[in-house]
């Protein structure tokens, strides 16, 4: 074929290349700005101008990964993130480790400097084909393009190439990388070509049968991360209980249990588990990981897009792509009622103590009137605990919004208290980081609200800690004429890392030491950050003002933010909750919280020597701030 004339083959390649991403069902692209990629970022703005594809500009290669890895998750189709060469391609590893173990199509195209310039002392030239090692399903090194006759149908091959290795089926999606050598000029004006007649991208399917599951009694079905609705199917099908955690996909239905923590250590419930079925990668529980090494359980693992199968202590019997239940659930009464039973008392072990007695409600005496009216306004005041803090962002979620739950001990408080329903919950938990948690958040943001349908007017709302919160801090920039989508972010601010006193290590290590180097204790004002980044900032005191916080109906149509606080002294715990505008007042009021138990509603496993009882989440302050428009 007869090549467009240009000064630069870089500038062709660029276009080729991405053109035929294009044809081939790609409509998200990624970028940060650098002088060697500027081939590539310049065909890129043009497909945009040209209304071809969604181009996102950041200035951070680590946020633009995740920010990649966001899309991706929510369109289930491959997204391109485009760097320059040296420490930029290095920045994009986490991104890429997360997408690797939790099988993400995103395609990473970095510049690179010619072969020749490596290892002479180059400016901003190191190796970068192989930089993810083995964290990627392909990795590309393509020579410079120098204007030589079949360049052009060459960078057509490779988009195919990569888009067929980031994933044909949903068990080998994934990662893949195409490092381009560029040699000056390294661009010039090249015009799009007349768009071809596009190819839809096919979401990967499972090939071959699936492998049939029959009735048993003491089964259960257990829906980690990314388990999808088939989990929820599958236990129906079964009549068997639904372990299902929050970021699943599964966490609703009649068979939820959410109280499975509990239920697994106890008597007459998880011994009497014969067979566990696993769709997804489960992350939040040491129990699940303890019942499937168990020597008298037998465990069927539903492959995912995780790299690695799910094995804990190699313990798992049988592994399948996909499975199908065969025959009817048991109607007997020992088979509805080893269904019944876990379903009844996991809500029973979830019941609010603290809850307005209704019946002082319903009662025509006044001062039983008076009474309930003053248990409402006690519970309205009442300080902001991590458990409410959880449910009070999952009762203001709908199936149009997004939510996202980052690396911190709220989304276990998530995992163990909120009911079923059914929405749409991510969490990085291929690695379980707290790396770019407010990109992938506004990744996932993006793409849901940019095509048609109920989740176009819909909220990404984020809720993370405050490490998780700093570590990602620079993702709250958005640059001039940048989107800026609908997001609340919502903030438990322990103060540092609080994670760490669930953990055996705080019972052992001298408290100064484990301060300094575990809990990391911050102080930092998230008003004023909130302010640095443009959000706006609003602050909640307590359980009313968080209620009425998250439902404000004043919230413009852009990115929000949401922070809770909490302050460590030593072993105690003292909380808030703010939801604050940025020019609101900062100073934090600090609650005093007593623990409480509840009396044992199961007996104690001698197995595991855990007692079934209730203890309240220790208070969490909270506030929310969202970026000013």
């Amino acid at each position: 074929m007869t090549r467009p004339r240009s000064s630069s083959p870089a500038s062709l390649f660029a276009v080729a290349l991405l053109d035929e991403f294009v044809r081939l069902g790609v409509r998200d692209v990624v970028l940060c700005p650098g002088s060697r990629s500027q081939a590539l970022a310049l065909a890129a703005a043009e497909l945009e101008e040209a209304g071809r594809i969604r181009l996102r500009v950041r200035v951070d290669e680590r946020g633009a990964g995740f920010l990649a890895l966001g899309l991706a998750v929510e369109t289930a189709t491959p997204v391109l993130v485009i760097t320059t060469s040296g420490t930029a391609v290095a920045n994009l590893h986490p991104a890429v480790l997360e997408a690797h173990h939790s099988g993400v199509p995103v395609i990473v195209i970095s510049a690179d400097r010619p072969p020749e310039l490596r290892g002479i002392g180059a400016n901003q030239a190191t190796v970068q084909p192989g930089i993810f090692g083995t964290a990627v399903r392909a990795s590309f090194d393509i020579t410079a393009p120098t204007g030589e006759n079949g360049e052009i149908e060459s960078a057509r091959s490779v988009a195919a190439s990569a888009l067929a290795a980031a994933g044909t089926s949903p068990i080998t999606t994934g990662p893949v990388h195409l490092n381009i050598a560029f040699v000056e000029p390294l661009s010039a004006i090249v015009p799009l070509p007349e768009p071809r007649e596009p190819v839809a991208y096919a979401t990967p399917r499972l090939a071959g049968d699936p492998v049939p599951v029959f009735q048993l009694p003491g089964t259960v079905v257990v829906a980690g991360h990314g388990a999808g609705e088939i989990a929820e199917a599958t236990a129906r099908a079964l009549g068997a209980p639904l372990l299902a955690e929050v970021s699943s996909g599964a966490h609703f239905g009649p068979n939820l249990v959410v109280a499975y923590r509990e239920l697994l250590s106890a008597i007459e419930f998880g011994d009497r588990v014969r067979r566990v079925i696993v769709f997804g990668h489960p992350t939040l529980s040491r129990e699940i990981p303890a019942l499937i090494q168990r020597p008298d359980v037998a465990t069927t693992v539903v492959r995912s897009a995780a790299v690695d199968d799910y094995n804990p202590g190699h313990a798992v019997a049988t592994f399948a792509d996909a499975i199908r239940v065969v025959g009817e659930p048991d109607n007997s009464s020992a088979g509805r009622a080893w269904l019944g039973r876990w379903v009844t008392t996991s809500r029973a072990l979830l019941e609010q103590q603290d809850s307005p007695d209704v019946d002082l409600a319903i009662s025509p005496a006044p001062k039983d009137q008076a009474a309930f009216s003053r248990q409402v306004l006690a519970g309205l005041r009442a300080p902001v605990t991590r458990r409410a803090l959880a449910e009070a962002v999952w009762r203001v979620t709908w199936p149009h919004d997004r939510l996202v739950l980052g690396a911190s001990r709220l989304i276990r408080e998530a995992d163990r208290f909120v009911p079923g329903k059914k929405i749409a919950v991510h969490a990085n938990r291929g690695l379980a980081g707290i790396d770019g948690t407010i990109s992938t958040a506004v990744g996932i943001a993006l793409a849901s609200q940019s095509v048609d349908g109920p989740t176009a007017g819909g909220i990404t709302r984020v809720l993370l800690g405050d490490l998780t919160l700093l570590h990602d801090a620079g993702s709250l920039l958005f640059g001039v004429g940048e989107p800026r989508p609908r997001v609340q972010l919502i903030v438990g601010n322990d103060g540092g890392g609080t994670i760490f006193d669930s953990l055996e290590v705080a019972a052992t290590a001298p408290r100064g030491p484990l301060d300094r180097v575990m809990f990391t204790p911050q102080s930092i004002s998230l008003e004023q950050l909130a302010g640095a980044y443009g959000w706006e900032y609003r602050r909640l005191a307590n359980r009313g003002e968080l209620d009425a916080g998250l439902g404000a109906s004043d919230v413009p149509p852009s990115s929000r933010f949401r922070s809770s606080a909490e302050r460590r002294r030593r072993r105690r715990r003292a909380d808030q909750a703010v939801w604050g505008r940025a020019d609101a007042n900062s100073q934090s009021a600090t609650f005093s919280f007593a623990r409480s138990r509840r009396g044992a509603c199961l007996q104690k496993s001698k197995k595991t020597e855990r007692a079934i009882s209730y203890a309240p989440a220790e208070s969490a302050a909270s506030s929310l701030a969202r970026p000013n428009t």
